[in-house]
């Protein structure tokens, strides 16, 4: 074995590469290609230690025009791997094309901002507005193509559970480039009121919609009430001649002789709305 180690062999193995640059200026926006395949002729203890990585220095790559370049030809690492092969003579590079991809480093400040639309308010509140946010900016930091692309201005993460009082806390910075963005901040004080809604009833008589004629209605449980909420600002400018409240002969439950109402108009500015008896009993007799 010894001795035939002290020959001369030609093999084809995998040589590690390291891309040189400026990293203040640039970044890899995708993981680096590690190691490419080449072919070899060498004494067997040299290709034994290279096989094994033991004492293997990486060939060096400076490349001219990044980030425009993102690709090589095998034939041109050549020089470079050539000049880091200790003892061995490079017959060819056998990776066909070596693909990469740079970015330049850029900054990006921006204003944050709360989604008011996303904010979820428990039944009976309102988003009460006064909304404030410390620090009110955010400063990126990473490659130009990405943060090129983030909202602006930029939005907070609104936690899920709905609110019922006055929020006051953190809320936190979410982007889905956390290995490459760097953010000077990763969370932010955010404020806003939440009120109470309003609350009234209306009592209503209900258009009567598919049914037969020559019958006289009468109602066993009524009469039939709406029950609304809304906004304190909002309080003069509802119509209350605008509720109608709808009851469809097509829904009567012959079992129990009843009638779900439905709430078919509504003023602007009603937040929500029930209806009281939920099912309408009703009696018909003929003419």
């Amino acid at each position: 074995m010894l001795n035939s180690l002290n020959k001369s062999y030609i093999a084809r193995i995998s040589y590690p590469i390291q891309f040189v640059y400026d990293q203040r200026q640039l970044v890899p926006v995708k993981p680096l290609p590690e190691e490419v395949m080449i072919s070899v002729t060498g004494k067997g203890w040299k290709l034994l230690r290279k096989s094994l990585m033991f004492q293997v220095k990486p060939a060096e790559l400076s490349i001219r025009g990044l980030p425009y370049v993102k690709q090589l030809p095998g034939y041109a690492l050549r020089p470079a791997i050539a000049n880091a092969l200790d003892g061995l003579e490079l017959n060819y590079v056998a990776t066909d094309t070596l693909y990469f991809d740079f970015d330049r480093i850029a900054t990006r400040k921006m204003p944050l901002m709360v989604d008011t639309t996303t904010v979820k308010i428990a039944p009976g509140f309102a988003y009460g507005g006064n909304l404030a946010i410390r620090p009110d900016s955010i400063t990126f930091t990473g490659p130009l193509q990405i943060i090129s692309l983030f909202p602006n201005p930029y939005p907070l993460a609104v936690p899920d559970s709905p609110f019922s009082a006055p929020f006051k806390g953190d809320m936190l910075l979410m982007h889905d480039f956390s290995n490459l963005v760097k953010a000077d901040i990763s969370k932010a004080q955010v404020q806003f009121n939440v009120i109470p809604l309003e609350k009234q009833e209306l009592v209503v008589q209900p258009v009567l919609k598919n049914f037969p004629g020559q019958y006289r209605l009468q109602y066993l449980n009524g009469p039939v009430r709406v029950k609304y909420a809304y906004h304190p600002r909002s309080r003069d400018k509802i119509q209350l001649g605008q509720f109608q409240v709808t009851l469809d002969y097509e829904r009567y439950n012959a079992a129990d002789s009843t009638i779900v109402p439905t709430v078919t108009q509504k003023p602007a500015g009603v937040r929500q709305t029930s209806i009281a008896p939920g099912k309408v009993k009703i009696s018909l007799t003929a003419l």
